[in-house]
């Protein structure tokens, strides 16, 4: 009988990218005060997060993105591993995660861009598919 050896699967490659989402949304949010002085309104990496707090429009939004992109993170991270764990169907488990992470970037898209009612519909979309993630493996 073959033993199955564990691999990297395209679910955890999708935690690797949910990972980097938030930084993504970070540099968005920080790159308005790239390129100035600090006396100049640029970024203050002496008290970045003073320096986040006081911004505003999207780079504010960005910034709530960010937060919001970690909130999301072990959730996501929990439903992948335990989808493994239970042997889910990994062609399913895939798939959800590539939709998850799709999502999570329109999410931060259209946090970024400031249309609420859309960001909070694809919020809500991302959480059932997360959902169906953490589900993949009942018998």
């Amino acid at each position: 009988m073959p033993t199955a050896y564990p691999h990297f699967t395209i679910a955890y490659g999708c935690v690797f990218i949910a990972a980097l989402l938030p930084l993504v949304c970070a540099w968005i949010a920080k790159s308005p005060g790239f390129g100035k002085p600090r006396k100049q309104g640029g970024f203050d990496n002496a008290d970045p997060r003073g320096w986040l707090a006081r911004q505003t429009d999207w780079a504010a939004r960005a910034n709530a993105a960010q937060a919001n992109s970690f909130e999301a993170l072990p959730f996501f991270i929990g439903a992948v591993v335990i989808a493994h764990q239970l042997r889910a169907p990994q062609g399913i488990v895939d798939i959800l995660a590539i939709l998850f992470i799709t999502l999570r970037v329109i999410y931060i898209a259209m946090y970024v861009a400031g249309l609420p009612m859309v960001r909070s519909a694809i919020w809500t979309l991302a959480l059932l598919v997360n959902i169906g993630i953490f589900f993949a493996g009942w018998r």
